[in-house]
């Protein structure tokens, strides 16, 4: 008998638990053993039965592990709501990038206050922070660059991430969800790459309009494949109080993938083009994003003006403060909108991300791009 096949016949936690030992030949012993179930989003019913192991077992350890593609499906029939400590798992950040590439003394500078030495390598950062803009933070993309360094094979196989992601679609999304969640995640690159990236329907499908399409980016967003950063309407505590509920910018889950998505060659991301310029603003909004969801742990807004122009990339909210962070993927640090917003909202704190050394001014502080994470730079 498979051990998935012991989750068919009801939801007797003992029961169960005999059966896993006897599948596994170990003896599983309460406080000491960790089970642990993967892929669990491929068997409903052992979703289910968490709940009877925390009811009935709970001094045994389980874990579960499974693809929010999947799991999101089984929220509200069978899912064990308050029975369960959720973790989510995000691809691997720059930080983490740079342990798993044999680059821990880089991201132990990354992680001090010691902004002189940090400048001295500022090359060497820059390097892996570009090549981290190619790879990104998919597990299995990430090991591929430590074996082979081949960047042809680190498209490939985010290619192929890409491609497996769409067949899921058609496995766990309601059919009348799949055309529009496709055209919608496809259509994120094409967002990403205007100066203006606000998410706008009309841009997925010519007479798009939003209630078409709210379903379908919802669904997106519980299954883990795209992050959504509303705008608000004024740079106040708590932020989650001003979101203006009609506005937002969407990412991708990964800097590689969003790269991979767009066709953008190696050369151009890790050497510099010309042609490039434009699209770098874009991997480099969705690098800054990906770190603040992931590494610092806040979710991210963004404002923008009512009658102009004006615009601030992100604004995040960190022990009793409101950051507004503007991101400069070109050599050009001028801040207009950034000044501006400050003179307006003198309680906000203003923190620039470029390639620039780190250096502090009267009424902002510029964080290189490679320290995003190490919030005692922000100020």
């Amino acid at each position: 008998m498979s051990a998935a096949a012991l989750f068919d016949d009801g939801f007797d936690a003992q029961r169960v638990l005999m059966g896993l030992s006897l599948a596994t030949r170990q003896e599983i012993k309460p406080g000491s053993t960790l089970i642990v179930l993967d892929e669990i989003q491929t068997n409903p019913r052992a979703i289910t039965a968490l709940k009877y192991f925390c009811e009935e077992l709970p001094a045994y350890a389980v874990a579960a592990a499974g693809s929010l593609l999947g799991l999101s499906a089984h929220e509200g029939s069978g899912y064990p709501v308050g029975k369960v400590e959720t973790l989510n798992l995000h691809p691997l950040s720059f930080r983490e990038y740079l342990d798993a590439t044999g680059e821990r003394s880089l991201r132990l500078l990354l992680d001090s206050q010691d902004t002189q030495t940090m400048a001295a390598f500022s090359e060497r950062e820059v390097l892996a922070l570009k090549t981290y803009y190619l790879v990104g933070g998919m597990p299995a993309v990430v090991n591929e660059y430590v074996e082979s360094e081949d960047f042809a094979q680190v498209r490939a196989l985010q290619n192929q991430i890409l491609e497996d992601y769409t067949r899921d679609f058609a496995k766990h999304m309601p059919m009348r969800l799949l055309p529009k969640a496709l055209d919608a995640w496809h259509s994120v690159p094409e967002h990403l790459s205007h100066e203006n990236k606000k998410f706008v329907f009309g841009r997925i499908r010519e007479g798009a309009r939003a209630k078409d399409f709210e379903d379908a980016l919802i669904w997106l967003q519980r299954a883990g494949l795209i992050s959504t950063v509303p705008r608000v309407k004024k740079p106040a505590l708590p932020l989650s109080a001003y979101d203006d509920h009609k506005s937002f910018k969407v990412f991708l889950l990964d800097i590689g993938l969003l790269g991979a998505m767009s066709g953008v060659d190696a050369a151009s991301i890790v050497q510099g083009s010309g042609i490039f310029t434009e699209f770098k603003g874009a991997l480099t909004e969705q690098y800054v994003c990906q770190q603040l969801i992931s590494d610092c742990g806040v979710g991210p807004y963004y404002w923008s003006a009512e009658s102009s122009t004006g615009e601030i990339d992100f604004l995040a909210q960190d022990q009793g403060a409101v950051y507004a962070m503007e991101v400069k993927a070109e050599e050009n640090l001028r801040a207009k909108s950034l000044r501006a917003f400050k003179q307006a909202n003198p309680q906000v704190k203003a923190v620039r991300f470029s390639f620039s050394p780190y250096r502090q001014q009267d009424w902002m502080r510029n964080v290189p791009l490679y320290a995003v994470a190490n919030k005692g730079l922000w100020g």
